[in-house]
């Protein structure tokens, strides 16, 4: 090197004589200044990951299923699953190994009847590691430019979840209801536009995969003069839920399953009316998902229908139970609240026939205490309500079932 050359700072250019210190590297000089601004730049980033790291309470699989089975009834098979996902994706997101292993992220799809408890279990999930989570109804997307909403107004739904802090929306959870809707109507590809199904699904990829996307902080169309926000959705679980309606038809097709004819040994050990069981990736292909998004989102799981047993259950022994609402509502108003255990039967009974889940339990619990919960909190000098089998059907009898399921 001659004495006349020039050393300056290959970050800065600032010239040798104008730093304190300037460090030579095989082809490259850096000096002090710039130093100290990537030194605080890998503090920072240290610091956010610790902070998350401390704000997720990262819990083993047993630990997780454990805290669901204080929600959710039943479900077994699902909560396991979900367990396993949840807690193989947020341990991805916290390892410090840089090795060359790069983790892919675990998205799910959970499939079951309406009222079985898909947006409970993610709520749940969310609320037990305390990271933003957010509910979008495919329903109302459409691809971008078309009336309805963009793809991309879901993370708008997680900015707010997140108060706008976007190294928490980041790690959060989005739950995507009746994803089953966004289906293509036939397993062919479409020559036309479907710019609310198969035109929805391929606009979701790149979300779910992981990609910087910018969006909108308030919602609504993008335009040039507005201000975005950049958010990486890598590291953003993302769980889908829907009723698939019909999907049994292709599961039955593809397990060979008769309802006439001669049986065979596979069939005497299929419970049709639990069919979803035996769901797989190829079913969700046939129903009308494309196979780049059922690739994306690798965990599928099933929700049980809910029978008599499990009705009940859900009734009276989550900590969120209807019957414990009830008795919390009255509470306040100085009422004690008890329920009859033939009450309670009637109740699960008339469920049942609406055959709408958990939510049929509040349907009918709604008709049941509607009158009572109009009368008693002007009425000083009721302190006390008991429940009976005649006080429900006679409840009952005022509205039929027609009107439940509108309901």
């Amino acid at each position: 090197m001659s004495d006349n050359e020039i050393i300056i700072c290959s970050f800065c250019s600032k010239n040798k004589q104008d730093t304190n210190v300037l460090i030579a590297g095989s082809s490259a000089h850096i000096c002090d200044v710039c130093i100290q601004q990537a030194y605080e730049i890998v503090k920072e980033d240290q610091a956010t990951l610790s902070t998350f790291s401390e704000e997720v309470q990262l819990l083993k699989p047993k630990e997780i299923k454990r805290h669901l089975d204080d929600f959710v009834i039943g479900q077994e098979s699902a909560k396991k699953v979900i367990s396993v996902a949840v807690y193989n994706h947020y341990k991805r997101i916290l390892q410090t190994d840089t090795n060359e292993v790069d983790i892919e992220k675990t998205n799910i799809i959970m499939a079951g009847r309406t009222g079985t408890g898909k947006t409970l279990i993610a709520r749940s999930i969310a609320k037990l590691l305390k990271v933003p989570f957010c509910i979008a109804d495919a329903t109302v997307l459409t691809e971008a430019g078309y009336v309805g909403e963009d793809v991309e107004s879901i993370l708008t739904r997680l900015l707010q979840a997140a108060d706008y802090d976007v190294d928490r929306a980041k790690k959060g959870i989005i739950f995507i209801d009746e994803i089953d809707k966004v289906a293509r109507k036939s397993d062919n590809p479409s020559i036309t536009r479907d710019v609310s199904g198969e035109g929805v699904q391929q606009a979701m990829l790149k979300l779910l995969e992981g990609t910087i996307v910018n969006v909108p902080p308030q919602g609504g169309r993008k335009h040039p003069d507005q201000k975005m926000i950049a958010l990486d959705t890598k590291d953003i679980l993302f769980i889908s839920g829907g009723a698939f309606d019909g999907i049994e038809q292709h599961i039955s097709s593809r397990i060979n399953t008769r309802s006439i004819g001669f049986k065979s040994e596979k069939d005497s050990i299929i419970d049709k009316d639990n069919i979803l069981e035996f769901i797989s990736a190829q079913d969700l292909k046939t129903f009308g998902l494309i196979p780049e998004l059922i690739g994306r989102m690798p965990v599928v799981t099933y929700l049980e229908p809910l029978d008599h047993i499990a009705l009940k259950r859900i009734l009276v022994e989550p900590k969120n139970a209807l019957i414990t609402q009830y008795k919390k509502l009255f509470e306040i108003d100085g009422i004690e609240l008890t329920f009859d255990r033939k009450a309670i039967d009637i109740i699960v009974k008339q469920a049942v026939e609406l055959k709408l889940g958990a939510r049929g339990l509040r349907s009918v619990c709604e008709a049941v205490m509607l009158d009572a919960m109009f009368e008693f909190p002007s009425d000083k000098s009721k302190t006390k309500l008991i429940i009976t089998q005649e006080y429900v059907n006679n409840q009952l009898g005022k509205i039929s079932l027609n009107n439940l399921k509108a309901a």
